[in-house]
């Protein structure tokens, strides 16, 4: 399935989720792209919009293959094979500097705000398309920390072996409860094409001050 650009991914994403506008839900978007396709499913599902904001490593020697993502509180995870295969003291300082990137990214949208609570809420995660999964799955593991009643994550597009992955991260959270996870995606790929961006016919990068105006509109 090939997209026009996000705002239609977004649309089509919206009718997928549009059980739950009387639901309360919390939009929670992945920055940058991801943004824009939560602003659609928000407006649709007359729901708050916030972001959660993790930040990918990349491998030292090709930075656009992610090893690992860590969250604004420092919780990482990694494909284990590959965090191997690196210098750890590297990695280390690599953490550090793409947690502190994140903390800096919430300031630059929200200022002193904080995360929209999700307690007993349904919590719909959204982005752009998943490649590994790995930045999508530690998303989740922070919305567990909100104790949301559900977690639905919605993408356009996602390869059929991360997707199984996704929706094997249902489990315990915070305080002992236990979420469902349900995968809302427009296409699952068995035969993906290895990049996000080829599912689209207009994909451009998302600048920060999209997303602030968009986030604005929203407070």
């Amino acid at each position: 399935m090939i997209f026009r650009d996000r705002a239609e991914a977004g649309q089509k994403l919206a009718e997928k989720l549009i059980k739950y506008g009387g639901e309360n839900p919390i939009i929670y978007a992945l920055p940058r792209g991801g943004v824009v396709l939560g602003d659609v499913v928000a407006k649709r599902l007359s729901a708050p919009l916030d972001v959660l904001i993790a930040k990918k490593i990349g491998h030292p020697y090709s930075p656009e293959y992610a090893i690992g993502a860590v969250s604004e509180d420092g919780d990482t995870i990694f494909n284990e094979e590959e965090k191997k295969g690196v210098d750890q003291k590297w990695l280390l300082n690599e953490i550090k500097a793409k947690q502190n990137e994140a903390i800096g990214r919430r300031k630059k949208y929200f200022g002193d705000k904080p995360i929209t609570p999700a307690k007993d809420k349904i919590a719909i995660i959204v982005d752009d398309g998943i490649a590994t999964g790995l930045t999508m799955m530690l998303a989740i593991s922070e919305i567990k920390h909100l104790n949301p009643k559900k977690i639905v994550v919605a993408i356009p597009v996602v390869p059929s072996d991360t997707a199984k992955k996704i929706s094997a991260q249902g489990g315990p959270a915070s305080g002992g409860k236990s979420e469902s996870i349900e995968l809302v995606a427009l296409d699952i790929d068995k035969n993906y094409l290895g990049a996000v961006g080829a599912y689209y016919e207009y994909f451009p990068q998302v600048e920060d001050n999209e997303v602030i105006s968009i986030l604005r509109n929203k407070l």
